[in-house]
């Protein structure tokens, strides 16, 4: 009897080996999990300024109208002449304190009377593409141009709209 119990001990030894050996031990591992909520990109019009150029008598040779990103006057180009109030375009824009926010202004703007055109290259005090948000969530930029008047511009009151954009790079 006592080699029927070796026997048998040493199956089960052996059977016990080789089913632990075919068992795969299992490993795990953590990972973080995370997220960053901005606010809500938000850009207006202050109080709906427009990029206004004045009033331009033309000459017959026509030249460059020049409003700079303060809404100053900065040039009546040829012997136009340039009367009225100049202004150029304010926006605010907000979102979370302290992140960059992409800006994206076109390069021109054409006004129309309806029939006639005139362009206007744009400037702004945008650097970069980006501005900075302060503490407070906000940055402000304005828009000023230049307006190619023709020496036979027809006269009207001439309009355009440009559309500037905002979001988080």
């Amino acid at each position: 009897m006592s080699k029927f119990i070796k026997a048998a001990l040493a199956s089960s030894v052996l059977a016990a080996s080789v089913m632990g050996a075919g068992a795969a031990q299992a490993a795990t591992a953590s990972a973080d999990a995370r997220a960053n909520i901005l606010a809500e990109v938000t850009l207006t019009n202050d109080a709906g300024t427009a990029l206004d150029f004045g009033t331009i008598v033309v000459d017959g040779t026509g030249g460059a109208v020049v409003v700079d990103n303060a809404g100053n006057l900065s040039s009546c180009g040829g012997a136009l002449v340039c009367s009225g109030s100049t202004d150029a375009a304010d926006f605010t824009v907000g979102g979370t304190a302290l992140e960059t926010v992409n800006v994206s202004i076109p390069a021109n703007v054409i006004l129309s009377n309806g029939t006639d055109n005139m362009t206007a290259t744009l400037t702004s005090t945008v650097t970069g593409g980006a501005v900075a948000l302060d503490g407070a969530g906000a940055a402000a930029f304005s828009v000023g141009g230049s307006l190619a008047v023709g020496g036979s511009q027809p006269d009207g009151a001439y309009t355009g709209t440009f559309t500037v954009t905002a979001d988080y790079p």
